[in-house]
């Protein structure tokens, strides 16, 4: 048994180390994977995990192995985590089981509703959550995927700073979010590979909906849209560049909303510092190969939020981001890489991101 480590970055997104020590004639095989990281929501996390691959469950259009991620994790913000990813495929891969579920106890940091938010709105909050996320994707030859989708969570707001926004009781979601529905998802992959792509695109559409005939507590529409495309530059660069669009309509909780920042979408700004019903985010990065286990990166980005879809482009309401990082990769002979990156964005909004694999 192998003992790698795991680190993740800003924002809760997760990625695993994985190594190749599949041992022959075996049906399954057990990877222990001992966590630690840092962010500035959780600061330093300590925990355990392991991966479980189903050796005869194999995509073999492009070899990806089903597998089954599961972590448990303590920080010294006092928050508790607990995650469960299977990842399935049926057949040859024609069929696609994609699961997450997650269940944490989380104190956060909330500024209110809106891409100007003052800095002395900051308050604290703690929230139990039990999350749920069930896709059923069908392949299309030859890179086209589409299915359904079940998305169930229940955010309970277990402790609010007094008189702050939360108290107040005027924010969706203040005291409790039930969110249960259906959705629909589409996409067209044809990257190199997941973990550092150098050549290849990802058009993704989704479409979810919470509804109170479901169990929900409020009743609302997401719609997103997640365009990348991956440009070689000669042998040692490549240009790899985002659009992420997300719009939410109707009776949206907070939880619910759009969270600008985080270590994969807006480096340089803290997960969820703004937050509103729309969000777009535009990011490229110049990526480069100065050795064969080594890489450097150097990023920028622009973005906001807003209340209303055509309010998004209001120049006051931009927030620019840039940095820069390196990344080293684990194993020779496979195609995971350990990223640090260093981010700024606006009015002394900064971030040190520690995490497994490129941002997008």
């Amino acid at each position: 048994m192998v003992f790698p480590m795991f680190l993740f970055g800003q924002g809760r997104e997760e990625g695993f180390i994985q190594t190749d020590t599949i041992g022959k004639q075996k049906k399954i095989k057990l990877v222990a994977l001992p966590i630690m990281f840092y962010t500035p929501e959780t600061k330093f996390g300590i925990g355990g995990g392991g991966q479980l691959f189903l050796l005869n469950n194999t995509n073999q259009y492009n070899q990806r192995l089903s597998n089954i991620l599961f972590s448990g994790i303590y920080t010294t913000a006092g928050q508790i985590m607990f995650n469960v990813t299977p990842q399935v495929y049926l057949g040859k891969g024609d069929y696609f089981i994609d699961a997450d579920y997650l269940f944490e106890i989380y104190p956060n940091s909330f500024w209110g509703i809106g891409p100007e938010t003052p800095e002395e709105n900051l308050e604290n909050y703690n929230q139990t959550t039990h999350k749920l996320k069930l896709s059923f994707l069908k392949r299309l030859p030859p890179d086209l995927n589409f299915g359904f989708t079940y998305n169930f969570a229940n955010h309970q707001v277990t402790e609010v700073q007094e008189d702050g926004l939360l108290d107040s009781g005027t924010i969706l979601g203040f005291d409790r979010t039930v969110i249960s529905g259906l959705g629909a998802e589409f996409n067209l992959d044809t990257r190199n590979n997941t973990s550092s792509p150098t050549d290849g695109q990802l058009f993704e559409i989704g479409a979810h909906f919470s509804s109170e005939i479901l169990g929900a507590t409020h009743s609302f529409n997401k719609f997103t849209l997640d365009l990348r495309n991956y440009e070689p530059l000669g042998k040692r660069s490549t240009l790899a560049t985002q659009v992420y669009i997300e719009n939410n309509y109707g009776d949206v909780p907070f939880q619910g909303m759009a969270f600008f920042g985080g270590s994969s979408s807006a480096r340089g700004y803290f997960y969820g510092r703004f937050l509103d019903k729309n969000m777009y985010v535009v990011q490229a990065e110049y990526r480069y190969s100065l050795k064969p286990r080594w890489n450097l990166a150097a990023f920028g980005l622009i973005g906001s939020v807003a209340g209303d879809a055509s309010d998004l482009l209001k120049f006051n309401s931009v927030k620019p981001g840039f940095g820069a990082g390196v990344r080293f990769k684990v194993l020779k002979d496979q195609n995971t890489w350990l990223r640090l990156d260093i981010g700024s964005g606006k009015d002394g909004q900064n971030g040190i991101y520690f995490g497994v694999n490129e941002a997008f």
